[in-house]
């Protein structure tokens, strides 16, 4: 593999020197701050702090002080996200290469088939998204062996942490500006987050082109949504930047009272709905009953702006992602070579499992490789052992089965002591980080609006882990310092 200039990054700041007693202190501090500046969650402990504001709050999972990250990949991975942003629009106007790719998958992945089926309609039904919308994130790490940053996937649907990643940033920053003498840091190298406002402007912007001043932006939520202040603060900043208002529903509600106007018109509750910005909808879990799905399809079939509507949703699925990943298919989407060369560059090794050899490889050696399923949110994907066993199995049954997963190669970053802060308790562990870059995409026909990178969400979990959701209770909320 070719080799990008700089190395895997080395902790700045000491951690085996710092004094316990300054550690203490900088968690009570840090503490106080996410008390103070709303970097909070819901506690799944207390009933109702998923529904109810306010009730049952606790602070985010942190890490106590960021992580080390060079410079030139940071600055790579912004160069990168308008190119990412560009391939997902391309691509989801593509529906022969979405049925196409899927197409094995559907028989044996129901969510997935269900998906397909609403695109489907919208195909039949000859609709063109005219103002289409992504906020996306693209998820990188950095293997320590080669020294590449490799690209783990693109996040096309509920994007996550876009207000809370900017309060740890400023978290970060307020700690090393009163303490970054004792630690030899300057806040300085902690890199400005914005992603909150970026996306609250890309929202107001889609808002804009749709046109109708009395609509809104709903954004679909969970029943229970832990989560609702990350979502609040985007709500927040859409109102006292934009003057636009957002409304709340969750699949089911929209069933109930969700119409559609002759006209193509959504409304919800009586009122017009102008985008549509899911937080939800990526699980199966997310569709207990066929009232979920039915709001789903009326939605596609509105005149809303979909954020992302159902073909960039499956433009951001993993058998895409293994698609696009083939010799030769990038071309199909991108003229830019350079463009193209960026994206290799920053590819993982990803394979069907229809490849023999390297399934041979996976099951000799299953420790290089992942074995992921057409899924989202964390949790979900197959490590180690298992994925022998998971090949053995799949080869053993011989049905199709093995369309519901893709391999991709195991990436080993450099694994550092970090302070975990969970639950009020700081705690020293060893941990590996990854790096999410959010970017937004706006088009109406053949405009252009926005397509630029919006800032950024570090993640760090402990290397004994293999998943690492926050949400979903492995990994902690980071930021990164610039070296």
């Amino acid at each position: 593999m070719e080799t990008q200039e700089g190395s895997a990054s080395k902790p700045v700041i000491d951690f085996h020197g710092i004094d316990e007693e300054l550690i203490q202190k900088m968690a009570y501090d840090a503490l106080v701050w996410s008390s103070l500046h709303g970097l909070v969650v819901g506690d799944k402990s207390v009933q109702r702090s998923g529904k109810v504001p306010g009730a049952g709050m606790v602070h985010a999972p942190f890490a106590l002080l960021p992580v080390a990250f060079p410079e030139n990949h940071w600055k790579s991975a912004c160069e990168v996200a308008p190119v990412f942003n560009e391939l997902i629009d391309r691509v989801s106007l593509d529906g022969n290469f979405l049925q196409d790719s899927l197409s094995r998958t559907k028989k044996v992945d129901v969510f997935t088939s269900r998906l397909l089926d609403i695109h489907s309609k919208v195909l039949e039904m000859n609709k063109t998204e005219d103002i289409r919308l992504g906020l996306h994130r693209s998820d990188y790490m950095l293997d320590e062996q080669t020294k590449l940053l490799l690209h783990i996937e693109i996040n096309t649907i509920s994007s996550s942490f876009p207000g809370l990643s900017c309060l740890v940033s400023d978290l970060h920053r307020s700690l090393l500006k009163r303490y970054g003498e004792h630690l030899g840091s300057d806040s300085k190298r902690i890199p400005s987050n914005t992603t909150v406002n970026r996306f609250a402007d890309a929202l107001a912007k889609a808002w804009t082109e749709y046109n109708n001043p009395r609509a809104a932006v709903m954004v679909v939520v969970q029943p229970e949504e832990h989560n609702m202040y990350d979502q609040h603060w985007l709500c927040a900043a859409l109102k006292e930047k934009h003057n636009v208002t957002a409304i709340r529903k969750t699949l089911a509600e929209i069933d109930k009272e969700g119409e559609l106007l002759p006209d193509g018109t959504l409304l919800v509750g009586g009122q017009a709905i102008a985008v549509v910005y899911f937080r939800t909808g990526y699980a199966p879990t997310d569709y207990p009953s066929e009232a979920e799905w039915r709001a789903r399809l009326l939605m596609e079939q509105s005149l809303a702006i979909k954020c992302p509507s159902i073909s960039y949703h499956l433009a951001g699925t993993k058998k895409i992602q293994q698609e696009l990943a083939k010799p030769n298919v990038l071309e199909r989407f991108l003229e830019n070579k350079e463009d193209i060369t960026k994206l290799q560059k920053c590819f993982a090794g990803l394979w069907s499992l229809d490849d023999s050899d390297i399934v041979k490889r996976a099951i000799e050696r299953p420790e290089l490789f992942v074995m992921k399923p057409q899924r989202e949110g964390g949790g979900n994907n197959i490590y180690g052992d298992d994925v022998k066993e998971n090949l053995l199995r799949l080869q053993r049954e011989g049905n199709e089965e093995d369309a519901a997963y893709i391999l991709m190669q195991r990436i080993f970053p450099i694994v550092s002591p970090m302070f975990l802060v969970r639950n009020g308790t700081c705690h020293k562990d060893h941990a590996v980080s990854e790096l999410g870059v959010y970017s937004a995409y706006l088009r109406n026909k053949d405009k252009v609006i926005i397509n630029d990178q919006c800032g950024y969400l570090m993640r760090t979990k402990v290397s004994s882990s293999n998943e690492g959701g926050v949400a979903a209770g492995f990994a902690v909320l980071d930021s990164m310092y610039l070296t």
